[in-house]
């Protein structure tokens, strides 16, 4: 087994902390406006989620413009500033080697909405058990 993957081919605990400082700087840079770029002016860019290679020189940084918008030119824009963003991250986080830098639309809200809308179809919902709530009473039939 490789020291940087454990069982089952999850991220090490190394490659998480890592890919959580870099998320955390690349939020700061975006949010703060450090690159002069009409297209990512116009937008608010969120990382919710940056994924590290095993022997972290590689950073694939999922992004997300509000509202979901323009994501070919945000993605293409990120890409243009790459080499800056990678010596800025490197800066912040302190890394013997700056991790090379990719950016990648989040699609992970897509996918929890495609899982909803299947949930919530007719032939999924027959199969499954009436929903409950908190402070839903077992008896019904007391008044």
């Amino acid at each position: 087994m490789s020291r940087n993957h454990q069982k089952g081919g999850e991220p090490s605990h190394r490659m998480l902390r890592v890919g959580e400082l870099v998320r955390h700087a690349m939020s700061e840079l975006l949010s703060r406006g450090a690159l002069n770029d009409p297209v990512l002016d116009a937008h608010v860019v969120t990382v919710p989620r940056v994924r590290m290679s095993p022997d972290l020189k590689l950073a694939t940084i999922y992004v997300m413009p509000l509202g979901g918008g323009d994501r070919d030119k945000v993605i293409a824009a990120l890409s243009t500033h790459a080499k800056y963003l990678r010596g800025e991250v490197a800066r912040r986080i302190n890394m013997k080697f700056s991790p090379d830098v990719r950016f990648r639309i989040d699609d992970s809200f897509d996918n929890a909405d495609a899982i909803d809308q299947l949930l919530n179809t007719p032939q999924v919902k027959r199969d499954l058990p009436p929903r409950r709530f908190e402070g839903d009473d077992e008896d019904d039939n007391h008044a």
